[in-house]
């Protein structure tokens, strides 16, 4: 009887949860309802089935329970029995399959006039290209991929040349108009995945697949990658901002083109260090950073890297925290940088100060350390070199005593919470990781030895 209980109540649960659960489907926003039906379709014939076996099953374990009259009945075959479930599960199937092979049909045919939008991922973030005036996609291939060129764009082919690039993990789509996603992945497999538009497919090195839909209403949507690339794979998100149509020019209207990028001078490192004259006060001469004025050292520091952290500066993406009191005396600094080109150059010039080992300052333990720094490891480096392709900073030679405090304000929300803050969302997830304050005592003895 006991057993018989539990499937009872096995049953009765299961249904009382899917009654009364507040986890299901997230509001639709686009013209996918008929994946809702096929797998609400699916959903209730396993559930009917899923009832009728246990309750089939509880039957039979009372009706046939031991008792000692009573011999059993051996019957090895019953065909009609074995027609009867074989046909009923064979119906069973194709109603389930049936709905899902006409979406699918679906899926695959595009409706004319689509805007078409290449989609680029990569560990772990989200990158967008729209086609120019012209109408078309230029020519893209992985043997042009570059600091400077992170698409891959084509440099002789002048149907590229108008080509916006979207270098965000924010992307803005017009609302009631059919897109086109072409799914392009630059390193491993990936998968594009849109939840309130019941949109998903996998993105492969060396292929383009793509995938259609038309969002049905404005607002800011989740997109996912659904497929495990790495280690910072649940912190790869984006999100899809469905526009007016006004609205959505506007926004277009401010993204650069491939030739406008191209068009950028290069740095120069000579006009930089007439510039750097301000921050002398706080990091050195040499950009050795100054303990006494809070400044980190910054010498030697990739110029990629400078460039963000100045343009987050000046945009408040940092330094605006009410607890992040130096990144508010920082953010005053970037501001009186007068352009694009004066921060390049800026940075420049810092980057080709020559590096210098600092002083520890942290009484941790670096073997238990370097167990910490495998996951930090993963886009820093091995020896903290920092990497490029992963956005990812060099962390060796860096005062330890500066990235406690970076590492605190991420585990608190003072750095990385701001919505434009893509990188700094992904490091708060992975600062969060480390337990304790000791735990970031060892880590930061170790990066010490790098």
């Amino acid at each position: 009887m006991k057993l018989v209980i539990a499937l009872i109540v096995l049953v009765l649960g299961s249904l009382l949860f899917h009654v009364l659960s507040p986890w299901w489907f997230t509001p639709l926003a686009s013209n996918w309802d008929t994946v809702d039906t096929t797998i609400d379709i699916t959903l209730y014939i396993t559930g009917v089935v899923f009832v009728a076996v246990n309750l089939f099953m509880a039957y039979a374990v009372y009706r046939y329970r031991h008792r000692p009259a009573q011999k059993a009945h051996y019957e090895p075959e019953n065909k009609r029995l074995e027609t009867w479930l074989t046909a009923i599960t064979a119906v069973g199937v194709a109603a389930m399959l049936a709905p899902g092979l006409v979406v699918w049909a679906d899926f695959t045919q595009v409706p004319e006039g689509a805007d078409e939008i290449e989609v680029l991922g990569e560990q772990w973030q989200w990158s967008y290209r729209f086609p120019g005036e012209d109408g078309k996609l230029g020519e893209v291939a992985t043997r042009y991929v570059a600091p400077d060129n992170p698409f891959g764009m084509s440099p002789g082919d002048p149907a590229g040349a108008d080509d916006i690039l979207v270098r965000s993990n924010e992307l803005h789509l017009p609302v009631d108009r059919p897109v086109k996603m072409l799914l392009r992945s630059k390193d491993v497999l990936h998968d594009f995945a849109v939840p309130q538009f019941r949109v998903k497919m996998d993105m492969l090195p060396g292929s383009v697949t793509y995938a259609w839909f038309t969002p049905t209403r404005t607002g800011s949507f989740d997109v996912l990658c659904m497929e495990l690339c790495g280690i910072a794979h649940y912190a790869m998100r984006g999100r899809v901002i469905v526009d007016t149509e006004e609205d959505f020019k506007a926004w277009l209207g401010g993204q650069t083109t491939w030739a406008e990028q191209r068009a950028r001078p290069a740095a120069d490192p000579a006009a930089g260090e007439r510039q750097y004259a301000t921050c002398v006060a706080c990091h050195g001469p040499e950009g050795r950073g100054n303990l006494q004025m809070n400044a980190p050292a910054i010498a030697g520091m990739e110029a990629w890297y400078l460039e963000r952290q100045l343009r987050y500066y000046r945009q408040g993406v940092r330094g605006a925290h009410e607890g992040d009191t130096f990144g508010a005396q920082m953010a005053a600094m970037a501001g009186t940088i007068a352009s694009d080109s004066a921060l390049r150059n800026l940075a420049a010039y810092v980057a080709s100060l020559p590096a210098a080992d600092s002083e520890p300052t942290l009484d941790g333990d670096p073997r238990r350390g370097a167990g910490h720094f495998n996951t930090c490891g993963a886009c820093h480096g091995a020896r903290g070199q920092g990497n490029h392709a992963l956005q990812a900073p060099r962390l060796a030679g860096q005062q330890d005593w500066y990235l406690k405090r970076q590492l605190k304000y991420f585990r608190e929300g003072i750095r990385g919470a701001h919505q434009a803050d893509n990188y700094g969302h992904q490091m708060t997830m992975m600062a969060r990781t480390l337990q304790n304050e000791q735990s970031i005592d060892d880590l930061l003895s170790y990066v010490n030895t790098l």
